[in-house]
């Protein structure tokens, strides 16, 4: 280990700053998130630092460096392009032993400044030890992504209890498991919710009585397909489940993410099928939370599109279930953005109407003439089945047959098929495409071919995954 990793308080503290640039303004910036007491040496200041003198946000200590000037600080930084002032700074810093950076010159800084995951007052700081500088701020671009922005209040809020929890458990193993059932529990499931009124009362319940082994129900959706699709947080919640409930629609990829020792449950759901009727699925979910295990959700697509979500968590909340939604990215969104086919367009169509192909068979509860109006897309979900009625009601209300659709097959993920047609033929092109499949009705569909993108990536043997990972 070249450098020992420690965490400076310069809270009041005098630093100098050799150098008055861009460069120096950048570490200034930092100093100064860290509240010390910024002093500069420099012939001129750019028009940052001017700006923060001016606001006495630092202080313009003088125009040339002098030696004596180490005597009063804590730490030195030398940030010019003089490499003799570099190394008069380094040299006479040393000497008084203060600890001293010369910037992108490693072998002349006694302290460097590692990459920064800031979560106040939690921080993560990576470091190459000056070897590898833009692979650390690498891996803290990768941390970024994957902590969430709520670990810093919930940081704060722990803090306020330390010393109640060291009065309740006298042994440190005890406390090392209090904060580990709080930090992988209601507690930071609400927190990362923004109800921190609620994670601090749920926090003084599980120090005064005992343990809360009452689990909570997260909706997650899983996008259409490719796994770059899921959302940050959704991946964050999928790491911590317990048990896992999900639908046929989600892909192999997006399961791969889940905790390896999750427990697993499919609940079926494909177009017209169920292998697990919904009120089944209703009661597994407040089963398990009612054991104290964190359930989620697994939903192709979006929870609260055509997904049924809405009908999950009316009955966690009858149960008294705590819950959650992490939405996702629709398949109407996903699949016709992976198809080239924009949803709207000023040139084609002003509006775009979501509506299912789960619809009484004599159409009765279908307003017909609506959907038939020209200007429009219409994107169809689990509508293979009813191709041939939707085509027919459709044409018979006025759209023109020649209409151009689109038949997205298996939408974002690497065997997509998209297949074109006119209203028409609808059943035909249904008829021949993979499931799932989410039908397009409109003029928008006539970009495909100029706009189309995904296809020509989707030929290569492998294609790099969006989903961050530290592997």
């Amino acid at each position: 280990m070249d450098y020992l990793p420690l965490f400076a308080d310069l809270k009041g503290r005098p630093v100098l700053v050799v150098g008055g640039g861009d460069v120096a303004a950048r570490k200034i910036e930092l100093l100064r998130r860290a509240s010390a007491q910024v002093r500069v040496v420099s012939r001129e200041l750019c028009p940052e630092l001017q700006a923060l003198h001016q606001e006495q946000q630092i202080e313009w200590l003088a125009t040339a460096f002098e030696p004596a000037q180490l005597d009063a600080v804590f730490l030195a930084i030398a940030a010019t392009d003089d490499n003799l002032l570099n190394r008069q700074v380094y040299d006479e810093a040393n000497a008084r032993h203060r600890l001293v950076n010369v910037v992108d010159d490693q072998p002349k800084c006694s302290f460097i400044f590692p990459s920064i995951v800031d979560r106040s007052p939690l921080v993560v700081a990576i470091s190459s030890s000056g070897t590898a500088p833009v692979l650390a701020r690498m891996l803290r671009e990768k941390l970024e992504a994957l902590l969430p922005a709520s670990l810093g209040q919930m940081a704060e809020v722990a803090g306020g209890f330390r010393d109640r929890v060291k009065q309740r458990f006298s042994r440190m193993s005890d406390r090392r498991r209090f904060w580990e059932r709080a930090f992988n529990g209601l507690f930071a499931s609400q927190m990362s919710a923004g109800n921190v009124d609620e994670a601090t009362r749920t926090l003084t319940r599980e120090l005064n009585e005992e343990p809360n082994r009452a689990g909570e129900i997260i909706l997650v959706g899983a996008g259409p397909g490719d796994s770059g699709l899921l959302t940050l947080r959704g991946l964050q919640v999928m790491q911590l489940a317990d048990v896992v409930l999900y639908d046929h629609l989600v892909s192999d990829e997006v399961l791969d993410l889940v905790r390896r020792d999750a427990d697993r449950i499919c609940v079926g759901k494909r177009a017209g099928a169920h292998s697990v009727p919904q009120e089944e699925t209703n009661r597994l979910l407040v089963e398990l939370a009612r054991k104290g295990k964190r359930v989620v959700r697994l939903k192709g697509g979006d929870p609260f599109i055509f997904g049924r979500g809405g009908e999950e968590l009316q009955a966690a909340q009858e149960a008294g279930i705590p819950f959650q939604v992490v939405p996702g990215v629709t398949a109407a969104a996903g699949a016709t953005a992976y198809a080239g086919i924009p949803l709207t367009h000023r040139d084609h169509a002003q509006s775009v109407l979501f509506i299912t192909g789960h619809c009484r068979a004599d159409g009765d509860d279908i307003d017909w003439p609506s959907l038939a109006r020209a200007r429009q897309t219409l994107a169809i979900y689990m509508g293979t089945v009813k191709a041939a009625a939707i085509s027919d009601g459709l044409i018979r209300h006025g759209r023109d047959p020649a209409t151009p659709v689109a038949v997205i097959g298996r939408g974002t993920r690497q065997d997509q098929q998209v297949l074109t047609g006119t209203l028409e033929h609808l059943e035909t092109l249904a008829a021949a495409a993979p499931t799932p499949a989410l039908l397009v009705i409109g003029e928008v569909v006539k970009l495909h071919e100029q706009l189309a993108w995904f296809q020509h990536s989707a030929q290569q043997a492998t294609r790099e995954s969006a989903v961050v990972t530290l592997a």
